[in-house]
């Protein structure tokens, strides 16, 4: 039992929880989740870790298909410029390990922005955190969870 269960079982809100055996050697953790559970790569999702000209550090969530737009994330959070941050740094914030960073139950709440392309789908799947692990939810009640909002963030 992940963090991010518990706080989706705490928040009762819908979800279903789909595991699969990661593959160590896969070259993207969030394709090989949407090929093994066979779902459209556009419905699931991987949280990305950035950091602002603020030194604060903003959850984006895209779809694992699609690349983050850095100027797209900094303009949704209101700052001129964002970076990636570095993986030690996700890992302590998050309390998660990369290819398993989930936006729910992170250790520090983050600002969370979920790419607009999410909202048309009943339901979204994003890390349970860990590898392996997938949650599907709806993506209004991911967003209300992580007090998200939703902005086209994802590269074209």
């Amino acid at each position: 039992m992940t963090p991010a269960i518990i706080a989706a079982k705490r928040s009762k809100i819908a979800f279903t929880i789909h595991e699969y055996q990661h593959d160590t050697q896969a070259q993207s953790y969030g394709l090989e989740a949407a090929e093994k559970l066979g779902v459209n790569p556009q419905q699931v999702f991987k949280t990305l870790v950035v950091k602002t000209d603020t030194q604060q550090l903003v959850v984006a969530i895209v779809p694992v298909s699609s690349s983050l737009n850095l100027k797209r994330i900094a303009k949704a959070v209101g700052v001129k410029k964002v970076q990636m941050a570095e993986p030690a740094q996700v890992e302590r914030t998050t309390g998660y390990v990369l290819g398993g960073v989930s936006p729910l139950g992170q250790k520090k709440r983050l600002t969370t922005v979920i790419d607009d392309s999410a909202e048309p789908f009943a339901t979204m799947h994003v890390s349970a955190g860990r590898r392996g692990l997938e949650i599907e939810l709806a993506p209004q009640d991911l967003a209300t969870l992580t007090q998200a909002k939703f902005a086209p963030i994802q590269a074209d």
